[in-house]
């Protein structure tokens, strides 16, 4: 592998640019459209769609591993589109 193909697999940013553009868009939708439960579901999707790229594409991040990026990625983006289901839809919660 020569140093040019090196300077280009460091220089991938993989999936943070799409997570940070997401979270200003869930952001948008939580806060000026007052729609909060949306805007944590669509925070959680775009993680999740952020876990799966980074399982499949990489990244600049050389202290984790991609499998550890991928799984906490899609365990809290999978968390929050529960979270906005849940409190858009409360007949979802199971009654006692």
């Amino acid at each position: 592998m020569n140093a040019r193909a090196v300077n280009a697999s460091e220089e991938r940013w993989g999936p943070y640019p799409l997570v940070v553009a997401g979270a200003a868009t869930a952001m948008v939708f939580a806060v000026l459209l007052d729609m909060p439960e949306w805007g944590g579901f669509a925070l959680g999707a775009v993680m999740t769609l952020g876990a799966l790229a980074r399982l499949a594409g990489g990244g600049r991040l050389a202290v984790r591993r991609k499998a550890t990026d991928a799984l906490t990625l899609a365990v809290l983006g999978i968390a929050l589109m529960a979270g906005g289901l849940i409190l858009e839809f409360p007949a979802l919660m199971p009654m006692r």
